[in-house]
C-alpha cells in the first residue's frame, strides 16, 4: 500500500477480533512509533505497549472515552515528559501515533485513539513516573467481521471538501 493511499483509506475502528498479534507485527508498529519526526530530534516519547488483557481492560475501564482499549490486541500508551514544558510534545506525540497508526494499516491492523484524561488512574494501571504525563493512547488489533473500516455516505467523519479548508497565503 503506497502512503497517499494509506492516509486516504485509514479510518478509526474500535471493534477487534479476539486474536493476538504476531510479535513481528507488533514490533514493526512500535518501531515505526520510534522512528517519527520530532521537534530538534527529542524523541520525547516513551510507549507502554500493553499486551495483557487484565491490562488493557484495566486501562480501558480508567476513563469513559477509553473503553475500546478493554477489547483490543494491543494498545500503546505514549508517555511523554508534561506538555507544559515545551508545546511541541504533544504534536510530537501525535506524530508518533500517526506513524504508528500508518504502519499498521499497512500490516491489516485497525487501530483506534484514545485521550487519556484520567491521568492518575492510567498512572495506577501503567506506573509510569510522576513526573511523566500521558495523553495518548491507541488500541490496535485485527478487525472483528462486520466491523467496516471503509467510509459510508453519509456517516459522521467524512471530510470537508478541500477548498473549506486550504486557505492559500492568507485566511
Amino acid at each position: 500500500m503506497n502512503v497517499a493511499e494509506a492516509i486516504r483509506s485509514k479510518r478509526a475502528v474500535r471493534q477487534y477480533r479476539d486474536e493476538a498479534l504476531p510479535d513481528t507485527v507488533v514490533r514493526a508498529i512500535l518501531d515505526a512509533g520510534r522512528r517519527a519526526q520530532s521537534s530538534m530530534n527529542d524523541q520525547p516519547w516513551h510507549f507502554v505497549a500493553i499486551r495483557d488483557r487484565a491490562q488493557l481492560e484495566a486501562l480501558g475501564a480508567s476513563s469513559p472515552n477509553v473503553k475500546h482499549i478493554a477489547r483490543c490486541a494491543l494498545a500503546v500508551a505514549i508517555v511523554t515528559p508534561p506538555p507544559q514544558r515545551q508545546l511541541s510534545i504533544l504534536f510530537d506525540a501525535g506524530q508518533a501515533a500517526a506513524y504508528m497508526q500508518l504502519a499498521a494499516w499497512e500490516l491489516g491492523v485497525v487501530s483506534c485513539l484514545a485521550t487519556v484524561h484520567e491521568l492518575d488512574k492510567a498512572r495506577r494501571v501503567l506506573g509510569f513516573p510522576a513526573d511523566k504525563h500521558l495523553h495518548i493512547a491507541i488500541a490496535f488489533g485485527y478487525p472483528r467481521s462486520g466491523a467496516d473500516a471503509t467510509p459510508r455516505a453519509g456517516r459522521r467523519g467524512g471530510r470537508r471538501a478541500f477548498d473549506e479548508v486550504v486557505h492559500w497565503d492568507r485566511w
